[in-house]
């Protein structure tokens, strides 16, 4: 708008007028109709109520008149005609952005900007996500995976619209906004000819206190394998190995065991012998989507917060 002014104000003006959307809406109509008559009728106006807006619109614009008032209708002057392509740009942007709203609002479009631990990325997320494009196929999604720790430091810093994280690892949890998705059992996996793998019901995590175990880092603390040292003993991690898939690889040539979460249950491999951990070693670990606390929230991520819940509930227990 103060290009507008600018072209059509003198130099003396130290500020730019504040021009109405309005009146910019009035004088297109005018100039579409060369009518005063006309656009009001459009507009559903009184034809006077039109002409004190077109007025205030020259005023405003240092008093050069807009329309040649003729006989029959009006017509552009030179500063209307400079004014006009102007206006039009304004009327453009202004519906472009309206648009652009109704579908923030309707999640028919804007973007989804998330973050998940490894193991969610297992069954949950990818679950989620297909659901969610099914309905929002408009929507541009981005992903990032990580710990929950650092996820959440990208929450905080605006990189990311919400996350999925998990109470392991010690996350600082309590400045957010935490959209629960489900409580996580934990599994022992241990190779198909292992002792303990034709157990009956949960095992205790000290009778593996002497066996070899696999995990994503060399110390237990704040890791899965945090359930066993609160049990007692400091389990001795033979190899560090940080996928997945590649932990049971390792199970299944014997050369250690490893803790499985829920979310990761489905995808092991048939030759690795699932057993669930006594409740009261390795209590059930809560799983949240989280979100800044007091940040508005949009549509798309309202969405996919249904999205991950409608997940969870298809995840073993």
């Amino acid at each position: 708008m103060s290009s507008i002014a600018g072209m059509l104000t003198s130099h003396d003006e130290p500020d730019p007028p504040d021009l109405s959307t309005v009146w910019l809406r009035v004088f297109l109509e005018v100039a579409r109709h060369g009518s005063f008559t006309v656009a009001a009728r459009t507009l559903g106006w009184t034809q006077s109520a039109v002409s004190r807006q077109i007025s205030s619109l020259e005023s405003a614009l240092g008093g050069a008149p807009l329309f040649d008032r003729l006989p029959r209708g009006v017509r552009l002057t030179e500063a209307g005609r400079t004014l006009l392509p102007y206006a039009e740009a304004v009327s453009g942007s202004l519906r472009g952005a309206a648009r652009e709203l109704a579908e923030l609002r309707a999640a028919a479009g804007g973007r989804l900007r998330f973050g998940a631990f490894p193991t969610a990325d297992a069954a949950l997320v990818p679950q989620a996500l297909a659901a969610f494009h099914a309905r929002h196929p408009r929507v541009r999604v981005s992903r990032e995976e990580g710990l929950s720790a650092a996820l959440l430091g990208r929450l905080t810093a605006g990189r990311l619209d919400l996350v999925v994280v998990s109470t392991t690892g010690r996350a600082p949890l309590d400045a957010y906004a935490l959209h629960h998705l489900l409580d996580e059992t934990l599994y022992v996996a241990v190779p198909a000819g292992h002792p303990l793998a034709s157990a009956d019901g949960p095992v205790r995590l000290a009778r593996l206190a002497d066996a070899d175990w696999i995990a994503g880092s060399a110390r237990p603390e704040g890791t899965l394998l945090d359930a066993a040292v609160r049990q007692g003993f400091q389990p001795h991690v033979a190899h560090v190995v940080a996928e997945w898939t590649a932990k049971q690889g390792y199970v299944a040539a014997g050369l250690g065991v490893t803790l499985v979460p829920a979310l990761a249950a489905a995808s092991v491999r048939p030759d690795v012998v699932l057993l669930p951990v006594h409740a009261e070693d390795a209590p059930p670990r809560a799983v949240y989507a989280a979100t800044v606390r007091g940040r508005s929230l949009t549509a798309a991520v309202r969405a996919f917060v249904t999205a991950l819940r409608q997940a969870a509930e298809r995840v073993p227990r």
